[in-house]
């Protein structure tokens, strides 16, 4: 049975916690301990119905609050399928955790309040998850009650979004009315909507096809150990997880930056030597020449080299509350190697309202998005982003206090 993984976000209220705990509530994989507690609280606070948002709420400062403020990861499976779900938080301040959500996901769902159809957060979500890569999307208009289940509404709003993506990059868009508090369209077909023809959110969750492309052409390795055994003193290993393609005993490798090649004298998975591992295997892997390796190298093949500058393009969303200003200094990660980076000149910046391109502003503001340039004190052996996504994002690192500042996206 395979595995799909979602994200579900959308602006403050738009009904993301509700969502995932009626989906969680009506496919049965609530626990008996939480359905309890969960209607124990509802009676206390005297509503009319279950509160489903308290299923994934699960912090207290959630629960006093009624907000989310931190990505609430679920899990639950039907006969078709395994699910993990990421709850994001709607808040502005928080979309750093829309952009780790994003970031492995197959699927993401933007939900969408009815009455006040898209805003400004609805525009940057979907910009991230377009930026990030992910191939699905579902625009879930929830509320429907509350605009009497309009289908003029549900069909405005359908025609704005469309309009919206416009040249972006998902493979599926599919938009689904729903009431998640009533439960209409997301496991069960609503009565109230008979002009809805499609399927619920459950339904197409577990019938969209999800092909995960393991890229087999460009061997990838970045080394994130290197082992050495007192017991035997000429053993050298490399450990780390092959991120694309595949490695086999005798083939010629080439180790980034430096350049030194070498022959791959063992594989080894699980202490075990193997003739061949490929991604996304964690393997070890020996050389047959004394190379310097160290952690943050990447091991590759002569035939498919990654792109090494110390000068990167990138597409910059910007998380930290304190402004990016040009010539600031930062630790750039990209898998394992972590490097100092200088930050160039802003390009441009984002609209995420008209998603066109604005001049440069003169410091960057937290959750804008931005091209610009990075410049690194040593090489970094990299891809583009839409090439390669497993080694062609990256994120900036405050030195002072080792916060994630900023998600790149390599050009």
């Amino acid at each position: 049975m395979d595995i799909l993984r979602l994200i579900i976000a959308g602006s403050v209220d738009n009904g993301k916690s509700t969502l995932m705990g009626r989906l969680l509530y009506d496919s049965k994989s609530v626990m008996q301990d939480q359905l309890e507690a969960m209607e124990k609280h509802s009676r206390s606070q005297a509503a009319g119905c279950p509160d489903l948002a308290l299923l994934t709420d699960g912090l207290r400062a959630e629960r006093e609050q009624g907000i989310t403020i931190d990505v609430a990861y679920k899990y639950f499976s039907t006969t078709r399928r395994k699910f993990i779900l990421a709850d994001a938080p709607g808040h502005v301040q928080y979309t750093r955790n829309m952009v780790t959500g994003c970031s492995n996901s197959d699927l993401a769902v933007i939900m969408v309040d009815a009455r006040h159809g898209l805003v400004e957060q609805t525009n940057r979500h979907t910009l991230i998850a377009s930026m990030l890569g992910v191939p699905h999307l579902v625009v879930a208009i929830n509320k429907m009650d509350l605009v009497d289940y309009a289908q003029e509404r549900f069909e405005q709003i359908t025609s704005e979004f469309s309009k919206l993506t416009q040249g972006y990059t998902f493979q599926t868009l599919t938009f689904i009315p729903m009431c998640a508090l009533q439960g209409d369209n997301v496991v069960q077909p609503s009565t109230h909507m008979p002009w809805y023809q499609g399927p619920t959110l459950l339904r197409f969750l577990e019938q969209v096809e999800v092909r995960r492309h393991t890229n087999l052409s460009e061997a990838r390795f970045p080394v994130q150990y290197v082992i050495r055994q007192q017991t035997s003193p000429d053993y050298r290993g490399y450990a780390g997880k092959i991120i694309s393609g595949s490695y086999r005993k005798g083939d010629v490798v080439r180790v980034l930056p430096v350049g030194m090649e070498s022959v791959i004298s063992a594989v080894e998975v699980g202490g075990q030597k193997v003739e061949e591992a490929c991604a996304p295997r964690s393997v070890v892997l020996r050389l047959a020449d004394s190379v310097e390796v160290k952690r943050g190298d990447v091991i590759v093949k002569p035939d498919s080299l990654p792109t090494t500058t110390q000068e990167l393009e990138v597409m910059l969303c910007w998380l930290d509350n304190k402004p990016l200003l040009s010539g600031n200094n930062y630790l750039l990660q990209l898998n394992s190697s972590v490097v100092q980076a200088r930050v160039g000149q802003v390009a441009y910046r984002v609209n995420v309202t008209t998603l066109r391109q604005e001049p440069a502003p003169e410091h960057v503001a937290q959750n804008d998005v931005v091209k610009t340039t990075l410049h690194t004190d040593s090489p970094l052996p990299h891809d583009a982003y839409t090439c390669l996504r497993e080694n062609g994002g990256a994120i900036l690192i405050d030195k002072t206090n080792l916060a994630t500042v900023g998600a790149c996206m390599i050009q």
